[in-house]
């Protein structure tokens, strides 16, 4: 299970992190996010917990706890979508490729046209 922890403070490492979420059961990764330009905390991370009933045990019991002086969020953590994959199933394509379908034919005529076998 993935567990989103949010308002981190600048300060908390991941043996913070670890260490606050251990005591729910096995972790099996930490991961605080870090900015690309400075290297420094964004504030939010995650922890990752194999067993789903420990980590949800974990996700109430932490929510709301204070962690370095911060007031943390907890909650199960999302997958990061693909934003031409979800704009695809919202239109109700799978291609994701963009709205020129044509109508048949393989150079997009309407079918038989250039290219095609003749009788």
């Amino acid at each position: 299970m993935n567990i989103f922890v949010g308002n981190l403070s600048h300060e908390t490492t991941e043996d913070d992190l670890r260490e606050a979420f251990e005591a729910f059961g096995q972790i099996i990764s930490v991961k605080i996010v870090r900015s690309r330009s400075t290297g420094e905390s964004v504030g939010f991370g995650f922890v990752g917990m194999p067993i789903s009933d420990e980590g949800q045990t974990a996700i109430s019991e932490m929510n709301g706890k204070d962690l370095s002086g911060q007031s943390i969020k907890v909650e199960e953590g999302r997958m990061k979508t693909n934003y031409r994959t979800s704009r695809a199933r919202q239109d109700g394509s799978d291609s994701g490729r963009g709205g020129r379908g044509g109508f048949g034919g393989s150079r997009g005529g309407f079918g038989g046209g250039r290219g095609g076998r003749h009788y």
